[in-house]
């Protein structure tokens, strides 16, 4: 089932960056993806994708017939069918925020409201916001590295839980701001399974058996993510109530990777590789943060579609597919497509 569209307007991190992050300089400079092996699978460049290939946007835009979504930043390119603002790396909150709560950012400070200054540049230079009304509007994933951040430089889950609410609030305040702009359908992703990530399994490695779920998860990262997508869910209801001509769509993206992992066999993947990552060396899942994907001497698996994980923090082309096909299933009855 086809879901038509006249554009697609995407906010993000690096789960979306099509290439934003490799034009900024520092960005561009620091970042892993900015070569191959990334984007070997499909592109034979790194084109900025974190992953071996497409993304989830890049199957969203597909299945609604559009071409693959242009970075912001490639000035030269053409945004007639939408853009891609994400930036990989990018927080919801502001880095001066951060910096208030002792927290580092990666490599750039395009967060949130920086993604939707350019998205108001780009309407008034292309006059575009009456055609908003037939666009998708993805804000997000979003929000996910600032606790990334705060848990890789010591923060407690319970420290990080009292920023929950500064992130939802600002993803709302973005939403209101793209509803000005005119849009009518939006969706609003959550948070994956944190606790399943290679990179953060690796990190909060421990013998105690207790930690773990049935999935091979760590339970509290995983309630942690529960949490902060619960307090995301009740602030779309109740932004709903107050926008009833807008179609507001929380992107269940939680439940989507723990769908995937639960038929990941019968999907194709490889049921002794589910937690071990393609594109790395070391340690019990392929992952070793000083020698990341990337680096000289760092391998590639002989079959990335079957393997979920690419990069330890990434998926593969070949997860991400199947994630955009349960996403598009769960959320085209609710987009109103036919409206």
């Amino acid at each position: 089932m086809k879901c038509r569209f006249d554009r697609i307007y995407q906010f993000g991190d690096s789960l979306s960056d099509t290439g934003n992050c490799l034009r900024e300089s520092f960005c561009g400079a620091n970042s892993a993806c900015r070569r191959l092996p990334y984007g070997m699978n499909v592109f034979k460049k790194a084109t900025g994708r974190c992953s071996d290939g497409m993304l989830m946007i890049d199957f969203i835009a597909s299945e609604s017939g559009l071409p693959l979504l242009n970075p912001y930043k490639d000035g030269k390119a053409n945004f007639s069918h939408g853009a891609n603002f994400a930036v990989a790396g990018a927080t919801a909150l502001s880095a001066a925020f951060l910096a208030k709560k002792n927290i580092a950012m990666s490599f750039t400070n395009s967060s949130l409201s920086v993604q939707l200054g350019w998205m108001s540049s780009l309407f008034k230079s292309n006059c575009l916001p009456e055609k908003s009304k037939k666009s998708l509007v993805l804000v997000g994933e979003i929000g996910g590295n600032e606790f990334n951040y705060g848990l890789a430089q010591g923060k407690t889950i319970e420290e990080l839980r009292k920023m929950v609410s500064d992130v939802v609030q600002t993803i709302i305040h973005g939403v209101k701001e793209v509803i000005g702009f005119g849009a009518t359908r939006i969706i609003i992703p959550g948070n994956f399974p944190i606790g399943c990530v290679p990179a953060m399994l690796t990190r909060f490695l421990t013998n105690n058996s207790n930690a773990y779920d049935e999935y091979h998860c760590l339970k509290d990262l995983n309630n942690f993510a529960t949490f902060y997508n619960h307090h995301l869910q009740q602030a779309i209801d109740e932004l709903n109530k107050n926008y009833p001509k807008v179609t507001l769509i929380y992107g269940d993206y939680y439940n989507a990777f723990l769908w995937l992992l639960k038929n990941a066999a019968s999907l194709g993947f490889d049921k002794n590789s589910l937690q071990k990552v393609c594109c790395g060396i070391g340690g019990e899942y392929n992952y070793d943060v000083s020698k990341k994907c990337g680096a000289p001497g760092v391998p590639v698996c002989v079959g990335p579609s079957t393997h979920i994980s690419w990069d330890g923090i990434h998926l593969t082309q070949a997860a991400y597919k199947w994630l955009a096909r349960w996403l598009i299933d769960d959320m085209l009855p609710q987009l109103n497509c036919h409206a």
